[in-house]
């Protein structure tokens, strides 16, 4: 197959360019060129969208001998991907941007432009497992990338190729050593890439501006004024601007967001479990394919948030009513719905979560 290996300088998409090639596939190693002014994001920033990475994505390809490009599809990041990440925090959701950049440009803009070129799939460095159209978990439990996929539908999954999901983390290192490659060491990207500073209320407060509320405790009480709810995020402990704890002595947590009225509510750590969570703008999550209510698992952050569900699909959402409480859980995160399975749990879907409910006493012992 002709194949475009998306390549963003790290040592996952170098390994696996390096197995596609190694399978017979014709390859062309491809740079995403996201940033506007990829000169202001520093070097070192641990993103994946600097100058820095760029060149250490041509060097592997010129190490493999296959042709290197830079695609710019910049444009299309800042109004799909940094945007909406700007939108969903003015409205009080959690966005996670590396999941719609999967979506909308990974998947949908490169994969676009390759398939109009005439390559049969793109390659690229995440940890799932994916054969005749069924994803699976990476094998390495400390690195699985799945949640972060569940936003891709059949059509999309048809033209994947994910070399490097069957194998842990360190010995994809070792491989790259082997093959010679300068990044076979070079850390691991976890700053969001438009934000290289770390400091994201900062840049949020920069694209938004001042947007006074109050915060309230779950009783209605006033405790706190602030500069707008883009600075809050369900289940955040610290930098709420109130003077200590509860009266109990107890931490207080963001446990809801009104961004109509500006009110943040927090509360105790209690009050942050879920037992239900609706979610919708589906992804291969069909009552044809899966039943109208089945047994299931579901996780809620990349890393993390993973408990027993039963589903029940209801038109364009899904029910998940939780068999253990969740905290923390968001309007914007993604609820990734999975089959748990011995050879490494199957990846149904997706929705987008846009409510939820709290745990009651005697929730969770509801089966299918």
């Amino acid at each position: 197959m002709r194949v475009v290996a998306a390549m963003s300088g790290g040592v996952d998409s170098s390994v696996a360019a390096a197995r596609a090639l190694e399978e017979g596939h014709e390859v062309i190693g491809v740079h995403l060129a996201l940033s506007q002014s990829p000169e202001a994001v520093r070097a070192g920033s641990r993103g994946c969208c600097s100058l820095e990475d760029s060149a250490d994505a041509r060097r592997v390809c010129d190490s493999l001998g296959i042709p290197f490009y830079v695609w710019d599809f910049s444009d299309r990041f800042k109004a799909d991907v940094i945007d909406n990440f700007v939108e969903s925090y003015e409205i009080g959701e959690t966005p996670n941007p590396c999941l719609r950049c999967n979506e909308k440009i990974k998947f949908e803009a490169l994969l676009d432009r390759s398939i109009a070129l005439g390559f049969d799939a793109v390659v690229t460095g995440h940890y799932a497992r994916l054969h005749d159209g069924v994803m699976r978990r990476g094998v390495d439990d400390n690195k699985d990338q799945s949640y972060v996929l569940g936003v891709l539908d059949d059509e999309q999954l048809a033209h994947c190729m994910f070399p490097v999901g069957d194998t842990v983390k360190p010995d994809i290192r070792e491989e790259a050593r082997d093959l010679g490659m300068g990044v076979a060491s070079k850390p691991d990207s976890h700053d969001i890439c438009f934000i290289p500073d770390g400091n994201t209320q900062a840049f949020l407060g920069s694209q938004i501006g001042l947007r006074p509320g109050m915060v309230k405790s779950v009783d209605g009480e006033t405790l706190a004024e602030h500069d707008g709810v883009y600075g809050f995020t369900i289940g955040q402990r610290k930098g709420l601007g109130v003077a200590g704890p509860a009266a109990d002595g107890q931490p207080r947590y963001v446990t809801d967001i009104d961004a109509s009225t500006g009110t943040v509510t927090v509360g105790g750590r209690d009050d942050l479990r879920v037992g239900r969570i609706t979610a919708d703008r589906l992804k291969r999550l069909d009552p044809a394919t899966h039943g109208t209510t089945f047994d299931c698992e579901v996780q809620v952050r990349a890393h993390g948030g993973v408990v027993p569900a039963t589903a029940t699909l209801t038109g364009e959402s899904v029910e998940l009513d939780l068999h253990e409480p969740l905290r923390g859980v968001a309007r914007g995160q993604a609820a990734v719905v999975y089959l748990p399975d011995e050879d490494g749990d199957i990846l149904l879907g997706s929705g987008t979560i846009c409510a939820t409910a709290p745990w009651t006493a005697g929730a969770g012992v509801q089966t299918a």
